[in-house]
């Protein structure tokens, strides 16, 4: 289960919820991965300068609300006001591998990133996929403009030996503010038939509809209904559309589409093809707007997908746990064994992390896997932790092994406990109790005064 989130938030600062924006209080089953992409997050010099040496504002933020529940944020790209972001549960990380990101600027001629699109792509239990957030041109005018950029970010290629194109990812998902308006209508007929949610009166004149209809490189592309109010342009902290002189006329600005290479190819086959070929397949569950979110003219518009598929990878290629029982008393031990193709290094490290943890950089320690190695074996290998780096207060950790030549996590452990330092926490009482005995001297001084 993917849930999708595309978000011009206008240089605002994070909302103080998002349950709803990430459907945190559904019924239904969690999400595996969340896709979140972002346009005109606030790119001020002074903003971006800091960012580059620290995460942004949102990414915190998303990482505050997201890494308690299980998610770790996979990967990140940022092209000045453009953001995409990525997280994943910690059951399916040993399945990702291959993340490559990549940026494209259109503005100023290529120039600038004002403008352009920012792009993660994966390989996901074998299959390729590929995430693609796109800040367009604006301005009813500027179609072509539009259509030539997203033609530009398409033809980009990620760096690294053996990876695809754009569009022969198994599965590409192209959104955000794609900027594409609605034609010829006046704005009393438009806003006259979002009153009476008679959308698809607007639908043959949305410029993107249009296009698809001409263009081939869009053809494949695939989008839900358009079954909730354009999304722009909304006077702040409001649901009433621009009231400024300007008077913009309402628009399906904000976008989520995507795009299934295997039904691209056999199209034209039809007879040919029996959905047993297809080992991925999509399904959109939900294409909606998020009204109640006001901190930007634009509203948020999240899709909620289930990808089926079929592993091409079933098998971890690491696999890890702790031995014995863990604390800060005494050296700890943890065992792994690896399968026998797996490609290890001498900078490959395993790390000790809370569960709770936001990314794989946050770690509490960490051993490299051959300096640290004490023993082995042909079926499994011993490395050690030292206690001095074992938190005294314990908890719940879980443990991952880092392979340098695939730059992925490639295992990871159960949940486990470590037991709090008794001789800290003996310690720790004994200087609470002396703390209590001085008391009653601190009470007669303070009745004196």
């Amino acid at each position: 289960r993917l849930h999708l989130v595309t978000w011009n938030v206008g240089t605002a600062s994070p909302p103080p919820d998002v349950t709803s924006l990430l459907q945190l209080d559904s019924l239904g089953p969690t999400m595996d991965m969340y896709v979140i992409g972002l346009q005109e997050v606030n790119s001020r010099i002074t903003n971006f300068l800091s960012d580059l040496a620290f995460d942004d504002p949102w990414s915190i933020f998303f990482m505050t609300v997201l890494s308690p529940l299980g998610y770790i944020k996979l990967s990140s790209v940022r092209m000045q006001g453009l953001l995409l972001l990525i997280f994943v549960k910690h059951v399916h990380l040993p399945f990702i591998r291959d993340i490559h990101t990549h940026y494209t600027r259109t503005g100023l001629y290529g120039y600038w990133g004002n403008k352009g699109g920012v792009t993660v792509r994966m390989s996901l239990y074998g299959h390729t996929i590929c995430f693609m957030n796109c800040h367009l041109p604006a301005h009813m005018e500027n179609t072509e403009q539009r259509l030539d950029d997203f033609e530009k970010i398409l033809e980009m290629q990620f760096e690294g030996e053996n990876v695809p194109s754009t569009l022969d990812h198994d599965v590409l998902f192209w959104f955000g503010d794609l900027n594409f308006r609605i034609a010829d209508y006046g704005i009393h007929f438009v806003r006259e038939s979002i009153n009476n949610k008679r959308y698809n009166l607007l639908w043959e004149k949305d410029q993107l509809n249009m296009a698809k209809k001409k263009e081939a490189f869009l053809q494949d592309f695939i989008e839900g209904p358009l079954q909730f109010k354009p999304t722009y342009k909304f006077d702040l902290y409001s649901d009433v559309y621009d009231t400024s002189e300007k008077k913009r006329k309402p628009a399906w600005t904000d976008r989520i589409l995507w795009r299934v290479k295997n039904l691209c190819q056999h199209a034209s086959k039809e007879g040919e093809f029996s959905e047993e070929d297809q080992t991925i397949s999509v399904t959109l569950n939900n294409y909606i707007s998020h009204m109640s979110y006001g901190i930007s003219d634009h509203k948020p518009v999240t899709g909620t997908f289930g990808l089926e598929l079929k592993p091409l990878l079933s098998d971890p290629l690491v696999t890890l746990h702790p031995e014995g029982e863990w604390s800060a008393e005494h050296d700890v031990l943890l065992s792994y064994s690896a399968v026998p193709e797996f490609p290890s290094s001498a900078w490959d490290w395993i790390g000790l992390f809370k569960v709770t943890f936001r990314h794989v950089n946050d770690y509490v320690t960490y051993a490299w896997v051959e300096d640290d190695e004490i023993s082995f074996n042909k079926d499994s290998k011993q490395v050690y932790m030292s206690a001095a780096e074992i938190p005294d207060m314990g908890g719940e950790f879980l443990l991952c092994y880092y392979s340098n030549n695939l730059q992925s996590v490639v295992g990871i452990s159960q949940p486990f406990q470590i037991q709090p330092n008794r001789t800290l926490i003996e310690k720790d009482l004994t200087q609470e109790e002396n703390s209590w005995m001085r008391k009653p001297d601190n009470l007669e001084s303070h009745d004196e005064f």
